[in-house]
């Protein structure tokens, strides 16, 4: 069975030749249009020369007293003598032929003395002879095709002749095309250089491309992004200054908790997420070489592989993945069956309330099932009212919904300030905005809930966009940051929680999207004993998203 790519490949033009073909049909045309132009130009420019020149001889002859007094005598019937003296100055001259004319446009002179005293050959003259003016004309002539200039000649402000200065014109094409041929050969080399650079730049092309069409480029290069997407390890690629060039999903999860994708990473430097694995690879960077790397808590084995080129090592590719033992192994699915059960406990939960409304509505207690319902919904009501009218982002409105079940769940009171406003935000930028907020909103609900023998467990958001920045603010009656990891808290890994699996991570993203919007991140103890966190975005970041 044939293969149809190359099947295609073989009935289209393949990109090198269609390159080719297109180049060397553009420069044919452009070189066929400029050397048209050229002769356009330097036959205007030499025509132009011969006629200023031959007019610039007829007027100098028409005044030249030898001239006039020949003329005047010839009027008056009388001998005269002009031939001999006017062929001299021919034979010095580029003039084919200089022809003098009386009133009745009879020749005084002319190169063939057979035609000496004939009337002239053609109605060009007249213009000259009966109005007195300069003129050029190409004309035939007894001589043949020629480019003849006249001028009068006068005598006491009367027309008494005409001095005719010829070119022929056969004569002049011919030294117009000499000239021509030089330029023509010029063109010819750039001609030929630029075919030459073409089929350099054919086989360089072809070279580079390994000899693929564009299609099969492109194919290969979503096969490729598949390919990387669909392994399970995280993948990261890197030129020499350590900006990250390449990443598959696996390593953007791995590398933010899934909060953020391969894009928001690219250009990045890899020492900003993960010092540790910077210096691994700087370790023994022109071979490849193991070692181990912590992101949070989490320890990774990489596999580092240098990209070598023929110049020399261009970057590397970072292959690595979970590190874990037996025991670790073992406390990740302790967890995910913790959380299991979590949930089943919630859905027993919200089917006992089921049952007790499907108990009192059967009973035909509906008064009891309505205040039953009306208790269970009055605090939903509130903050739905508080929601809807105060945040128009339906992405973080849903958020600070389910922020506010879980809230709820744990025995928090959720507050949302009355003067919050937001509005609607494109999606990337919306997407963003969810992972700061609902971070800065699940710290602040576990320090408030461990927190809660002390004092009663409440947080507070205020949300903001009014002016040139958005303002978010979250407080919570936690017992703060410790003073020995508050100069670094915002670093990954770094947590006041040491019974989370998942910690260091949460404000380490805040952080790192605060960056991105070019805003700041504060934190302060409250003279209430709370700890407020306030955050300042660029609100003209979020048009370019």
């Amino acid at each position: 069975m044939p293969n149809p790519v190359l099947s295609q490949t073989t009935r289209s033009m393949k990109l090198k030749s269609y390159l080719a073909l297109t180049t060397l049909v553009t420069t044919s045309s452009i070189v066929v249009v400029v050397t048209t132009f050229i002769f356009y130009l330097l036959q205007n420019a030499h025509i132009n020369g011969i006629e200023e020149r031959g007019l610039e001889l007829a007027r100098v002859l028409a005044h030249d007293p030898v001239v006039i007094e020949a003329v005047k005598a010839k009027n008056n019937h009388q001998p005269f003598e002009l031939q001999r003296y006017i062929e001299d100055i021919r034979g010095k001259t580029d003039a084919s032929f200089i022809v003098v004319t009386d009133q009745q446009a009879l020749r005084l002179t002319h190169p063939d003395v057979d035609k000496i005293g004939l009337h002239f050959n053609g109605d060009d003259i007249y213009p000259s002879l009966n109005q007195g003016i300069d003129h050029t004309n190409v004309a035939s002539g007894t001589l043949g095709k020629a480019i003849r200039n006249f001028s009068p000649i006068t005598d006491n402000n009367q027309i008494i002749g005409v001095v005719n200065i010829g070119y022929m014109y056969d004569r002049s094409v011919g030294i117009l095309m000499e000239q021509f041929g030089k330029i023509a050969g010029l063109i010819a080399i750039v001609y030929l250089l630029g075919v030459t650079i073409t089929g350099t730049f054919v086989f360089k092309m072809k070279r580079t491309f390994l000899d693929y069409e564009p299609e099969i480029i492109v194919h290969k290069f979503r096969e490729r992004e598949m390919i990387l997407n669909s392994i399970r390890d995280g993948i990261i690629a890197i030129d020499n200054n350590h900006c990250i060039t390449t990443m598959n999903h696996s390593a953007s999860k791995m590398i933010s908790m899934g909060k953020l994708g391969p894009h928001d990473y690219i250009n990045q430097q890899l020492s900003s997420f993960s010092a540790t694995l910077s210096h691994l690879v700087l370790a023994e960077s022109d071979s490849f070489h193991q070692g181990n790397f912590n992101i949070g808590k989490h320890t990774y084995r990489a596999d580092i592989y240098p990209i070598k080129h023929n110049k020399g090592i261009r970057g590397h590719v970072i292959v690595f993945y979970a590190n874990l033992n037996q025991d670790e192994l073992e406390r990740e699915i302790v967890y995910l069956k913790n959380y299991a059960e979590l949930l089943r406990s919630k859905t027993h939960e919200y089917s006992n309330k089921l049952n007790v409304l499907s108990g009192m509505l059967q009973l035909g207690n509906f008064d009891k099932a309505v205040d039953f319902i009306q208790q269970e919904t009055d605090s939903y009501q509130s903050i739905i009212r508080s929601i809807v009218t105060s945040v128009n982002d339906s992405a973080i409105a849903g958020l600070l919904m389910a922020k506010f079940n879980k809230a709820s769940d744990l025995g928090v009171t959720f507050t949302l300030d009355e003067d919050t406003c937001l509005s609607s935000y494109e999606k990337a930028a919306s997407e963003k905005l969810v992972t700061i907020i609902g971070n800065l909103i699940d710290n602040a609900l576990l320090a408030a809930w461990q927190h809660r023998n002390q004092k009663p467990a409440e947080i507070q958001l205020y949300l903001s966009d009014r002016n040139q920045h958005i303002i978010i603010e979250v407080q919570d009656s936690g017992a703060g940051v410790p003073d020995e990891i508050s100069d670094s808290i915002l670093e990954f890994g770094v947590s006041s929680k040491q019974d989370d699996q998942q910690n260091g991570v949460g404000l380490y993203l805040v952080n790192q999207l605060v960056d991105y919007f070019h805003g700041s991140i504060d934190w302060e103890r409250t003279e209430q004993d709370t700890t407020l966190f306030s955050l300042y975005l660029d609100k003209q970041i979020t048009t370019r998203l």
